[in-house]
């Protein structure tokens, strides 16, 4: 994967995650807002024109493709798209570990994560 396409889209947006997470089988637009709406529990609600931009500039870049042959303009996941969503997962799984150590109290100094280094 390019040096320039990781850099553009890690860290991600909470959209582009979600609209990746949604096309790793073949969605269309209506679809993918359906899905993530309900993944998230309607945390997050992609309007039309935030889903179509983001879509666009996503096919541009070939982290998705369009797939020929539906009715209706029908996304998936490229295999450039799975590496970045895999990378970002696995960086949100670091950041997230990093978070609840600190908020259980696991490390507060300098002295505590040098320690836990060496572990």
């Amino acid at each position: 994967m390019e040096d320039a396409l990781r850099k553009k889209y890690i860290p991600m947006t909470e959209t582009i995650y979600y609209t990746l997470l949604a096309v790793t089988c073949p969605r269309h637009g209506y679809a993918i807002m359906q899905y993530v709406n309900t993944l998230t529990n309607g945390r997050i609600m992609l309007g039309t024109g935030t889903l179509y931009t983001m879509v666009g500039r996503l096919t541009a870049d070939g982290v998705i493709m369009v797939l020929s042959g539906h009715e209706r303009k029908t996304y998936q996941l490229s295999d450039t798209g799975r590496k970045l969503v895999q990378e970002e997962t696995e960086r949100l799984e670091k950041q997230l570990a990093d978070g609840r150590k600190v908020l259980t109290g696991g490390v507060s100094t300098v002295q505590d994560i040098l320690s836990v280094e060496k572990e």
